[in-house]
């Protein structure tokens, strides 16, 4: 027999259940720890009933709604390989990080109390970021639009960096500019 948490869920509950992973991100973004769960119900169209059929606790909301933008920044990749040259790809890819690092940022309050709460979101995002980034980058030194000689590590160093520098919404552009220098860089070896 099937335990109820490994049956997949029926296309009405993956509805609702993204409908409120999306709610908690912009809720948990703008409001922080203000955000309510009712609120989060209410914004995404079901019950208070149906969140906590999801998710037991608010810190498993949390939780599961930075997990779920890491998992679409990460899984983003095979799309952007499949509709784009693995260069066009890598700086698209670039911008997807930004605005998954933003909305981290903006979730920082909320993600700190999981952790106080002993859970730890940040588990496996390190090596989840990076390997996705590996495949963009081996993607493009194979057609040699970049070096080979690049760490994934470094680029997703430095493109956190470019998160903490320029990381407003106001500064949108900003990170443009800074990650097409880093995009540049990429592809230049001095001799």
């Amino acid at each position: 027999m099937v335990a109820p948490a490994d049956r997949p869920l029926r296309a009405d509950a993956r509805r609702n259940r993204d409908l409120l992973l999306a709610s908690a991100v912009r809720a948990f973004s703008e409001n922080g720890l203000d955000a309510t769960v009712d609120a989060i119900a209410k914004d995404a169209g079901v019950g208070i009933g149906t969140l906590y059929r999801h998710f037991p606790t608010r810190e498993a909301l949390i939780e599961a709604a930075y997990r779920n933008e890491l998992t679409t920044v990460c899984d983003a990749v095979p799309e952007l390989l499949a509709a784009l040259s693995p260069e066009e790809a890598t700086r698209a890819w670039m911008d997807r990080f930004i605005d998954y690092m933003t909305t981290k940022r903006g979730m920082s309050d909320a993600l700190r109390a999981v952790i106080t709460s002993g859970g730890n979101p940040y588990a496996h995002s390190r090596d989840l970021l990076g390997t996705a980034l590996k495949k963009l980058l081996d993607a493009a030194g194979a057609v040699r639009a970049f070096r080979t000689d690049i760490d994934a590590d470094d680029v997703l160093i430095s493109l956190s960096g470019v998160a903490l520098a320029a990381g407003e919404p106001t500064q949108r552009e900003q990170a443009g500019r800074l990650l097409d220098l880093l995009t540049d860089g990429l592809r230049y070896r001095r001799s």
